[in-house]
């Protein structure tokens, strides 16, 4: 694998743990800035929200910019941003630069995930794919863990300011390594207008992986944003304990996206159709036995692993169905797992105030329950157009 993807994902590692560290430190906020816990998820909603607007308006507009200078000049919006957060005392400008930030975001891995796409072969996709989703995974394993203990200890300004300095040897990897000019090929040559790079998503196999990723990863989101919550409420844990869980779960998520690098460029058919039931079947479960410390620490892991096995399949999948799209493709990727990312909160949000602190988990259930249905329903149409996804 070249060394550039190891450098993307340092930075995809920084701004991963700005997406999910909120989970940590979302009731310090609340209770800081005085809104409720419901009110204070829209954060992550927001900076959700914020990356599926940008990244197909970022996309377009840096398709044929230099690579170097758009993923810098995204990276030190993302640093603005976060210094803004930290030092306002208002909830309204804070969700702001939360959709700032996610602006700055969307268009570092739209243009990441593309670039990628045009440096390895097609066969060797998934796995290249994954190495930069692997930032997010040690983002939830070392990250956000850090983050969350940062916040409860000094409080949550901190972790901003903490994820601001972050990215600063970031953004010299990508100033270092960086392509100066777009990777051209045939293939993006060919597709020289966004109109015919838009109309890869008529393809069938294409909307049905984009309804597969919003509805598993709106599942898994709807839960990890509330787990501090939840943790503290219904299971007993404690706030100090709260970091290690988050690690539980990024360490899961982080043999879940290893799996699917190593499996989802040959085998993704049956990895979807063992994770799918397997992921359903553990929401379930663990919306039955929430109160429960032990399971909630034994679902930690294996959500995790599943969520983003899953989910990083998926993902993958998007790009290799729209191949004809060389230069938007990681945006359509980047919406459909942030569709998920501002769907997930709100329902999970709703919930709280519905059914309680164990409402997500049960929302969690039912949307991969549809998923699962979806997919079983759908299986013909990828066997129908395995020559679309080229393979």
């Amino acid at each position: 694998m070249p060394v550039l993807l190891y450098l993307l994902a340092v930075a995809v590692f920084a701004q991963g743990t700005s997406e999910f560290v909120l989970a940590g430190i979302l009731p310090g906020i609340a209770t800081d800035l005085e809104v409720p816990l419901g009110r204070a998820g829209s954060l992550t909603s927001g900076f959700a929200l914020g990356m599926v607007i940008g990244a197909p308006a970022m996309a377009a507009a840096a398709r044929r910019l230099s690579p170097r200078w758009t993923l810098a000049g995204f990276l030190t919006l993302f640093i603005a941003a976060h210094v803004l957060g930290a030092v306002t005392d208002s909830f309204a400008i804070l969700l702001g630069s939360r959709i700032g930030a996610a602006l700055a975001n969307a268009g570092f891995l739209a243009v990441a995930l593309s670039t990628v796409t045009r440096i390895v072969p097609a066969e060797r996709h998934t796995r290249a794919l994954t190495t930069i989703l692997g930032g997010t995974t040690v983002a939830l394993i070392v990250g956000v863990p850090a983050g969350a203990f940062v916040g409860d200890v000094l409080g949550w300004r901190a972790t901003l300011w903490a994820i601001a300095l972050l990215c600063l040897p970031a953004l010299v990897a990508v100033l270092a390594a960086t392509p100066t000019r777009p990777q051209e090929t045939a293939e993006t040559r060919a597709a020289n207008t966004i109109g015919r790079e838009l109309a890869s998503l008529r393809r069938r196999p294409a909307q049905w992986n984009i309804v597969l990723a919003v509805l598993v990863n709106a599942a898994t989101f709807c839960t990890f944003t509330y787990l501090a919550a939840i943790a503290t409420g219904p299971a007993g844990l404690t706030d100090r304990t709260v970091p290690l869980l988050l690690a539980v779960f990024g360490i899961g998520a982080f043999f879940g996206v290893n799996v699917a690098g190593r499996f989802g460029d040959r085998h993704w058919r049956p990895l979807i159709t063992v994770t799918g039931p397997l992921l359903m079947a553990g929401w379930v479960l663990l919306a039955i036995t929430v109160a429960n410390p032990v399971a909630l620490w034994f679902a930690a892991l294996t959500q995790g692993a599943l969520s983003f096995a899953l989910g990083s399949t998926l993902i993958a999948r998007i790009i290799a169905t729209v191949r004809d799209a060389p230069t938007m493709g990681g945006s359509f990727a980047t919406v459909a797992l942030n569709i998920g990312a501002v769907a997930g909160p709100v329902a999970g949000g709703l919930a709280i105030e519905a059914l309680g602190v164990h409402g997500p988990v049960i929302v969690s259930a039912v949307l991969v329950t549809l998923a699962v249905g979806v997919w079983f329903t759908c299986r013909a149409a990828y066997r129908q157009d395995r020559g679309a996804a080229g393979r």
